[in-house]
């Protein structure tokens, strides 16, 4: 299998195709210890490119677990808090997206990719992916709230009740909650709807991935390769 240059040099450090061309005609850019200034060299496995001197390599698909803190936002713009992508050290962070957001006051796991494919195995109703969260209520939260849980509930605006969710009762105003789908504040409104109101949310799990207890608040890690594959599966 063959790659041009120019477009290697473009998806190894994020370079436009001019910047990537100027690169080459400074002398900026070797192929196995040599000078290369040709953008439509054809690379062919194996060969090692150096930028500066430096090798740099095509990045495979990346999936990272983010311990999200309050405060930072699941999306890229906003003129008040920050993305959970600034928490990142890593290269071409712009080309990675949030698969499955939080809210802003909401802390927790986080999954972040470049695998549009992948994402959408988190993100899609379809695939109905379990997020497990950890909750905090106002008010008490009692065993007779299981039974409609696990029915499904009507919610403000929404034409069908939620699908079937697991409702666990650790204490007088704790609760461990399972939903397998992502409606717009659904565990919010899934607590307002029985009459009770969410004071701390915090994302546990989605799917078989559990948010590791060695990370603290804001820092991150890369997900091994069973827990990749574990989405999907």
């Amino acid at each position: 299998m063959t790659v041009r240059l120019d477009k290697y040099i473009c998806e190894s450090t994020g370079l436009t195709r001019s910047l990537a061309k100027r690169a080459l005609k400074r002398g900026e850019i070797k192929v196995d210890g040599i000078m290369v200034k040709d953008a439509s060299l054809q690379l062919v496995d194996g060969s090692i490119v150096t930028f500066n001197d430096e090798v740099i390599q095509v990045l495979g698909n990346r999936y990272i677990m983010l311990h999200k803190p309050q405060g930072y936002i699941c999306s890229t713009q906003d003129e008040v808090h920050q993305s959970v992508l600034n928490l990142l050290d890593v290269p071409q962070v712009e080309k990675l997206h949030i698969a499955g957001r939080l809210d802003v006051d909401t802390t927790g796991l986080v999954l972040i990719t470049d695998d549009g494919q992948w994402s959408h195995q988190v993100t899609s109703p379809k695939k109905q992916c379990a997020k497990r969260y950890r909750v905090e209520l106002a008010d008490p939260v009692t065993e007779d709230l299981i039974e409609p849980f696990a029915t499904g509930l009507a919610l403000r605006g929404e034409d069908n009740l939620t699908l079937p969710a697991k409702l666990e009762i650790l204490a007088s105003h704790e609760a461990l909650l399972t939903i397998n789908e992502g409606k717009y504040h659904q565990v919010k409104r899934m607590f307002a709807a029985v009459g009770n109101k969410v004071v701390a949310l915090h994302r546990e799990q989605i799917g078989a991935i559990e948010l590791d207890s060695d990370l603290a608040e804001g820092e991150w890690r890369m997900l091994t390769a069973a827990e990749v594959a574990s989405i999907g599966a």
